[in-house]
């Protein structure tokens, strides 16, 4: 069964996000749980807690099918030591506010080498940061994001996510978001019904589905392998309508929070809609 949603706001109260969720029709979200530019966050108070797990039971989605995601600020393969200290430690608080939602998937970027460091390297301390948040959260499974290859950014190609893996310590918790504009902007070719199985047994081969968490349903803005991170709403950009209507057929895809981040939120509802329209 496929659970499609969006990427919802929590304004007024991260309570909020599962409501923001039911009236877009979504039968999974994403959320922050904190504001992704500041490094700083007040703790959730018990009505916070309390007012989300009810609002998540009205809306009738399972926390399975909700996918937190960190801030943009934290880098865990920064070459300089306070810097990435400070992003695990940034990173772990999030962990726990995620495990005080009832939640476990916290979806993160992997992080950049900002040209100071080779990529080896920026994936082992990628994989060391995973394993400290690891070590001082029990109930959490960070999911790496695939990312476009932009700037220093790495895990544009799964070869660097499966090395980050084998990295870490505890691979039962641990795991991957495929993002289909970051996939197609870094070079694979999923607009086309070769390349997009060419990318799924490549992902199969070098990962491993049992890894897959979740996916990020994204059209792009920008050509195939330009390496250039720019979301569009489905259908509008260089990737079409096509390449969603074989996701939401997939069968490999079933059962993990398929989460919109697509430009215009007005759409989303209607984004949806469609998305289950292509079910065959």
């Amino acid at each position: 069964m496929k659970y499609a949603g969006a990427h919802v706001k929590t304004a007024g109260g991260v309570e909020n996000a599962p409501l923001n969720a039911m009236q877009i029709g979504a039968r999974a979200f994403a959320l922050f749980t904190k504001n992704q530019r500041q490094w700083q966050a007040k703790p959730f108070t018990e009505i916070n807690i309390e007012s989300f797990s009810e609002n998540l039971k009205k809306s009738s989605i399972t926390a399975d099918h909700v996918l937190a995601h960190d801030s943009y600020l934290i880098n865990l393969g920064s070459p300089d030591n306070e810097s990435r200290e400070k992003s695990v430690a940034a990173l772990l608080d999030e962990a726990g506010r995620v495990v005080q939602l009832g939640l476990t998937l916290l979806n993160f970027h992997p992080g950049s080498h900002l040209n100071k460091i080779s990529e080896e390297k920026c994936i082992e301390l990628v994989a060391d940061s995973i394993n400290f948040i690891h070590k001082n959260n029990s109930g959490i499974v960070p999911v790496i994001e695939n990312t476009a290859g932009q700037g220093s950014n790495i895990g544009y190609n799964f070869r660097q996510i499966s090395d980050i893996i084998k990295n870490v310590n505890d691979k039962e918790r641990i795991g991957v978001c495929i993002d289909t504009c970051h996939a197609f902007a870094s070079g694979y070719e999923l607009n086309t019904k070769k390349g997009y199985d060419e990318m799924w047994n490549e992902f199969d081969k070098i990962i491993g589905f049992k890894y897959l968490k979740g996916m990020h349903l994204n059209d792009s803005k920008t050509k195939h392998k330009s390496r250039v991170d720019r979301h569009e709403n489905l259908g509008k950009g260089f990737i079409g309508w096509e390449p969603f209507k074989w996701i939401m057929n997939d069968q490999r895809l079933d059962n993990m929070p398929l989460i919109l981040e697509t430009i215009d939120e007005d759409k989303w509802e209607e984004e949806i809609k469609k998305l289950y329209s292509f079910i065959i």
